[in-house]
């Protein structure tokens, strides 16, 4: 098996209107499990940023820790990346866009390194409202750390070892809305046509864009208590040393029609609705897009789509009234203008 892709290409590949190919979008080969949701995720990023026209170098993708973070190494070789510590991708990305407001931002995120360890960057960052988008790749289990469940496990779901989750879930995009969030969308993995779309559309918005796309975990979703369990040969292996082995699972894709619910079989035979918005959706009603998720919520449906859009929110560096010019182009003497302009401010407040 080979981790290096290979630099040849066919000189007759499409481009867009910049010259580039998808190619020139694409990050190392990926080395998640096969037919994990976040490779998709990533395919959708590329393909998205290749529609667009935009200038690789002019992407700024950031990250936290978690099967989720390791992404941005597999697309948009040719961009900014930092890999933050674990959930403090927000505090970074806001460093940075206050520095140089003119790049692109772009951060992902999973659903531990989001609803639990970077909760409070999360819910700051977007009442805030910095230009970004942030996408959560949402499996609702710590799958880097053998799939325990994560703060968006659904109340009576049931992990790989067969414990039943007993705590109510956080509804990252109802918390979006709450917070102020002016654009807020869902999604899954497996449904690509949906999901370039809403990319798209959040990378051209002004201000916070949110977007939580259901991902499932390949690896952790074995049957509990099967004596052929990863978790079960682990637990009696006394002789063997402890060599982990993934399976090669097919990804899980699907198409349907807005109103339409669709029922996606996962890989441990457990199912899950998916409820695409009806064209009758107004995605500018605030109250609308909380009571559909409620409403979604009680019938056992995951709701996708646009839920909500507020074209008109302002985004942090014109609330703060920043600089026209980006922080790394002003010269020293704008930046620290010296001690006597230092001192007559201080006068002004005695």
């Amino acid at each position: 098996m080979t981790y290096v892709k290979p630099k040849f290409a066919h000189p007759g590949l499409p481009k867009n209107k910049l010259g580039y190919t998808r190619k020139d979008y694409e990050g190392s080969i990926s080395t998640l499990c096969a037919g994990c949701g976040h490779d998709s995720i990533s395919a959708a990023i590329v393909e998205a940023c290749y529609q667009l026209d935009i200038e690789p170098h002019k992407v700024a993708k950031l990250s936290g820790i978690g099967c989720s973070s390791k992404t941005p190494a597999y697309f948009l070789n040719q961009s900014h990346g930092f890999n933050s510590v674990h959930g403090r991708m927000p505090s970074i990305a806001t460093g940075a866009n206050l520095a140089n407001k003119d790049l692109i931002y772009l951060g992902v995120s999973g659903d531990g390194d989001t609803a639990s360890i970077g909760l409070g960057q999360f819910c700051h960052v977007i009442r805030r409202n910095l230009n970004m988008t942030y996408i959560v790749m949402n499996n609702g289990c710590y799958g880097l750390t053998k799939g325990q469940d994560s703060a968006t496990a659904d109340l009576g779901s049931v992990a790989k070892a067969g414990n039943m989750n007993i705590y109510e879930s956080i509804d990252l995009c109802g918390l979006a809305i709450e917070l102020g969030a002016g654009f807020v969308a869902q999604s899954f993995s497996g449904d690509k046509t949906q999901l370039i779309p809403l990319i798209k559309a959040a990378l051209k918005h002004e201000g916070f864009a949110f977007i939580n796309v259901l991902s499932p975990c390949v690896t952790f979703n074995n049957n509990a208590g099967s004596t052929k369990s990863y978790d079960y040969i682990r637990e009696h292996n006394e002789t063997l040393p402890g060599i982990d082995f993934i399976p090669i699972k097919n990804e899980i894709t699907t198409e349907y029609a807005p109103d339409e619910i669709k029922q996606v079989l996962l890989h441990d035979d457990s199912k899950i609705n998916l409820h695409k918005i009806n064209a009758r959706w107004n995605e500018k009603d605030k109250l609308q897009a909380i009571n559909g998720l409620q409403e979604s919520r009680l019938k056992n449906e995951i709701l996708t789509g646009l839920l909500f859009l507020d074209d008109s929110s302002t985004p942090l560096h014109k609330m703060i009234k920043i600089s026209d010019s980006s922080l790394n182009k002003l010269p020293q003497d704008v930046l620290c203008p010296g001690n006597d302009i230092l001192a007559t401010v201080n006068e002004s407040y005695r």
